[in-house]
């Protein structure tokens, strides 16, 4: 077992001056004391007055305030995260609801758009492929050597966006925040890598100021040798590591996690992340809907890794609950670009093939154009109970489709869980609207309250922030040697168990984005205890484990400084 750091014990550094202040982990602004400013020759580089990181994060709030958008505001949190990363994280989990959008999704996505314009100093690393021949040496800097989790992407599919190459790297950077500010992973252990391998968007490699290699994406053999010496180099360099895959193409997610799930600790969260989280909100719906989650009928809008990786997962909920294999399959309808999933289709992929409705179950279906069923026609003949959305096309749940599906069930599940939020299907005002009232609304993306009978409704956020933080704190407290489909379910439930609506059928399927440090160490403690039963971990009693979450769980809170002799 590794022991666990203690992050917020007196720490002796060598470092002084200008190299003290310049090291966002270790700098304190205005809150260096009178004591460590003669020990660390800090005198005159800062202002005299002596402050507290209470009053700073007040500063820093007024500031963030002032600004006139949110990508103004995006790109002064990366600043502020550059300079100095304890108040950073004291900001955000303090002001957890109004920070997240900004680091993550919604802004995340222009900041990905545009973080050519704005990227000052390293943050992670960039592995580029006419660099592949200076991986091991990259990783080997001292400076990584408590590196414990990695988010990595190549940048192709970055939300509904696509291909932003480089800048893609946004993406590591913003999840690893909210490792950090929901289950307090300490910002030493999380590492960002974006993997360029070029990118095919003419706009950014026409961009003067883009920051990428300038070449045309890599594919096939030559793409999959580089991530097979970055997965190598990974492994030898960190055995114990824990990596999440991040944003890539349809064609490599799935791929890429199967073959490599064995070989190190990793899971990719566009698939698994956003399965758990769709599971976990349908099993809060029941409370309120009083439908069976083996009585359901889901449609689900995009066949790719993630609709997929969603289905499989609530498949396995299904059957968990009592349906057979068959039966439970027939409760599935994927749409894709060609219309519903059937046993007829060409260019089925591995991931779609348990889901594809039989030819004979839909030929005397009424469709509104013959030769293709589209999501009005699964809607109108199928009567799902659960529409969920992962196509990131804007606007995909038209009024028809919605005032349909709200004629035929009395209380509609519908997810539009697309991001940014100008990918999302519909939004939770055109939901409302459109149900007469009656759906029951998670969106991908933060949305301002909706009001109802003269009240403010918050929206149910069903985004994979109340999952992934917890599962990667669970695997580390556990020593989880692998990451299982069992441990998300059991990720998901957790977050089913949290939900308010066990206690009052009128409110919000999920806790408020407040109370994320909370469901973080819920899930952490799931995952641990499946990681145990799977066999991936070693066992222990409760009371240890609960008490390695905790420890793990790092707060934001300047410690004392002493020099190195």
């Amino acid at each position: 077992m590794s022991q666990i750091p203690d992050y917020n014990a007196p720490l002796e550094t060598s470092l002084t001056s200008f190299d003290l202040i310049n090291t966002p982990m270790l700098n304190k602004g205005t809150a260096f004391p009178d004591a460590e400013r003669d020990a660390f020759h800090l005198h005159g580089l800062l202002p005299p007055h002596i402050g507290s990181l209470d009053q700073q994060v007040a500063r820093r709030l007024k500031i963030l305030r002032g600004f006139h958008t949110d990508f103004e505001r995006y790109a002064f949190l990366r600043e502020l995260q550059d300079s100095n990363e304890t108040l950073f994280y004291a900001l955000t989990v303090r002001n957890l609801e109004e920070i997240l959008p900004l680091v993550y999704t919604p802004t995340v996505g222009e900041g990905c758009q545009r973080f050519s314009e704005i990227w000052r100093k390293p943050r992670g690393l960039f592995l580029s492929f006419p660099n592949k021949h200076r991986i091991r040496e990259i990783l080997s800097n001292p400076h990584l050597d408590p590196v414990r989790i990695i988010v990595v992407s190549d940048g192709e599919r970055i939300l509904g966006l696509g291909d932003q190459g480089a800048g893609g790297m946004g993406i590591p950077i913003g999840k690893l925040a909210l490792y950090t500010a929901c289950a307090g992973i300490h910002p030493d252990e999380a590492l960002p890598i974006l993997l360029d391998v070029g990118t095919n968007n003419e706009e950014r490699l026409h961009d003067p100021l883009y920051i990428g290699w300038r070449h045309e994406r890599i594919r096939g053999d030559d793409y999959d040798g580089f991530i097979e010496e970055f997965v190598t180099a990974v492994t030898e360099r960190w055995p114990d590591v824990l990596l999440q895959w991040e944003d890539f193409a349809g064609a490599n997610a799935g791929r890429l996690l199967t073959r490599y799930r064995d070989r190190l600790c990793s899971f990719n969260d566009d698939i698994q992340g956003t399965a758990a989280i769709a599971a976990g909100t349908l099993i809060a719906a029941v409370n309120v809907t009083g439908l069976p989650l083996a009585e359901q009928r889901i449609a689900v809008l995009g066949a790719g890794s993630a609709g997929c990786g969603i289905s499989a997962l609530l498949l396995q909920a299904m059957i968990d609950a009592g349906a057979s294999p068959m039966e439970a399959r027939r409760r599935f309808f994927l749409v894709d670009r060609d219309g519903l999933l059937t046993d007829g289709m060409p260019g089925v992929t591995p991931a779609q093939l348990p889901f594809l409705q039989a030819e004979e179950a839909v030929s005397g279906w009424t469709l509104e154009a013959p030769g293709r069923i589209g999501l009005y026609d699964v809607v109108a003949n199928a009567s799902p109970s659960v529409l969920i959305g992962v196509s990131g096309q804007a606007g995909a749940f038209t009024e028809p489709v919605i005032r349909k599906m709200a004629k035929g069930v009395e209380r509609p599940v519908i997810f539009p869980l697309s991001n940014p939020t100008s990918r999302s299907e519909a939004t939770p005002e055109q939901l409302m609207a459109w149900s007469e009232g009656r759906a029951l609304i998670g969106t991908g993306s933060p949305f301002p309250p909706l009001q109802q009978d003269g009240k403010a409704m918050r929206v149910t956020q069903t985004n994979n922030s109340y999952i992934f933080p917890g599962v990667g704190l669970g695997v580390l407290a556990a020593n989880a040697q692998r990451v299982t489909d069992a441990m998300f379910m059991a990720a998901g439930k957790a977050v089913a168990s949290v939900s308010p609506t066990i206690g009052d059928r009128h409110a919000c399927l999920l806790p408020p984005v407040t109370e994320l440090r909370k469901v973080s160490m819920i899930v952490a403690q799931a995952v641990a205890r499946q990681a145990q039963a799977d066999g991936v971990a070693e066992a222990c009693v409760d009371s240890e484990l609960e008490a390695r979450i905790a420890a793990r769980m790092w707060e934001p809170l300047y410690r004392p400084y002493y020099k190195k002799s």
